[in-house]
């Protein structure tokens, strides 16, 4: 049983389907997932992929003979089992996705009570010992049963809560869910918007015909970009498979780094909810920070992560909290991540900007503090690169260790920090309106980094 344990990360279960995942794997984790969590009820969902509805169906046996009620959801987003879990008061959640992995892959991401989340240092890496155990607990005298609802009305609801829908324009909206989830939830949520939508790559299919859904991948950001400039749209939205990530593309079709989006969402809460705190990373920190302070908010740093994220919006009842990477966490979401909510916001705000377009808005932003975006480097030692760096750039400048190095000049400032799971390290570099001065030191830095 060893190899079925090498799917499990640090947040979630992630691997290639039979090999690594498959239906003794899910079944294993219905068997263990009640005894661990001392859970009585569960809801469980998938996502588009092809093996999704057998790997359900597993594991829901394995929950159901260790006597938990199961509430079955069938095809969802992440984020609607995040919801079902707190609206209907059960004991945890359990998703079947692997996200933007390619369609070989399938895997599991898991909350318990309230949407908290199940991670490797709350519960994860006991729940990896016991399936590897191999002694499966007996099927209990009095098994549980699986009830089918359908949320999705109550849930568009919710979401469509966080916007006033009479201050929404007739905006023309390019919406690509990239053959995933989103699809069927657009239908719903359009009936309700004054929006009208262009549909790309929108039929739910797990063969995923038109690529990996996975907008971060430059080459699978085309599709929406040419749909918003030959439609002649106000805006462009694509999301990945399980739709907890959206990304926005303005009016010409330009993608929008999702450090801006931070800032723009959280000008959006801050006007309607003033003096609340704004949770952010600090890969790139400069136009959140200066936009939460404008806007009459307090912005409070946290380490990336959605673990991170989540328990430091708990701990300073924050209203909102985001990354750069597109994940977006709102408090009257259970803390949690959408990826339908910032969008909506977003429109909100063009709805109300005096007729300036999506471009106009964030060239503003971009233009004070441009940024090199995420740069990946592999390499062969992250601590020696990291010390070396340190070496080089800590005597002049100002050092935080909240996440990886960074480094703070007057005009310019750094992130460097190395992934939990490969050889690489991460960049990120900002600059206070000065472009040139940005793409000079972000070159200098990967000279080194690649040296």
């Amino acid at each position: 049983m060893g190899i079925l344990t090498k799917c499990f990360g640090a947040y979630d279960i992630r691997g290639i389907v039979p090999e690594e995942v498959n239906e003794e794997l899910a079944y294993r984790i219905g068997k263990f997932f009640p005894v661990l969590f001392k859970a009585k009820n569960v809801v469980v969902g998938h996502d588009i992929r092809l093996s999704g509805p057998g790997l359900q169906e597993a594991l829901s046996r394995g929950l159901t003979e260790s006597g938990c009620d199961v509430i079955d959801i069938g095809q969802c987003g992440t984020e609607m089992i995040y919801f079902a879990t707190a609206r209907l008061k059960l004991d945890g959640g359990i998703m079947i996705t692997a996200s933007h992995n390619p369609k070989e892959y399938n895997g599991m991401k898991f909350v318990r009570q309230e949407a908290k989340p199940i991670s490797g240092d709350t519960g994860l890496r006991e729940l990896e010992a016991q399936v590897a155990a191999g002694e499966l607990p007996a099927i209990v005298e009095n098994v549980g049963k699986v009830e089918k609802i359908d949320i999705t009305e109550e849930y568009v609801k919710h979401i469509l809560s966080y916007v006033d829908m009479s201050k929404l324009k007739s905006l023309k909206v390019v919406v690509n869910a990239g053959n995933g989830a989103a699809g069927p939830i657009l239908d719903v949520m359009e009936k309700y918007l004054a929006f009208e939508l262009v549909k790309v790559h929108h039929q739910s299919d797990g063969n995923f015909p038109n690529g990996v859904p996975n907008p971060l991948l430059p080459d699978n950001r085309e599709a929406t970009a040419k749909a918003v400039r030959e439609s002649g749209a106000d805006a462009g939205v694509a999301w990945d498979g399980d739709f907890d990530r959206c990304f926005m593309f303005d009016e010409q079709g330009s993608f929008i780094e999702g450090y801006y989006m931070v800032g723009f969402l959280a000008k959006a809460f801050l006007q309607k909810n003033p003096g609340e705190k704004i949770i952010y990373d600090p890969r790139l920190t400069w136009n959140t920070e200066e936009l939460v302070r404008e806007n009459g908010g307090v912005p409070v740093i946290s380490k990336s992560g959605h673990a991170f994220i989540k328990e430091k919006m708990r701990a300073e009842n924050a209203i909102y909290g985001g990354e750069m990477s597109a994940h977006h966490y709102f408090r009257d979401f259970s803390y949690c991540d959408s990826g339908m909510i910032p969008w909506l916001l977003v429109l909100e705000l063009l709805s109300q900007a005096g007729g300036k377009t999506m471009s106009e808005l964030m060239q503003e932003r971009m233009k004070r503090y441009p940024c090199s975006g995420e740069i990946n480097s592999k390499v062969k030692d992250a601590d020696e690169v990291l010390a070396r760096i340190e070496e080089e750039y800590g005597a002049n400048g100002k050092i935080t260790r909240v996440d990886g190095l960074s480094v703070e000049y007057d005009n310019w400032r750094f992130n460097l920090r190395k992934s939990n799971t490969e050889p690489v390290i991460r960049l990120n570099v900002e600059a206070r309106q000065d472009n040139a001065l940005m793409r000079q030191k972000t070159e200098e830095l990967l000279c080194i980094i690649r040296e």
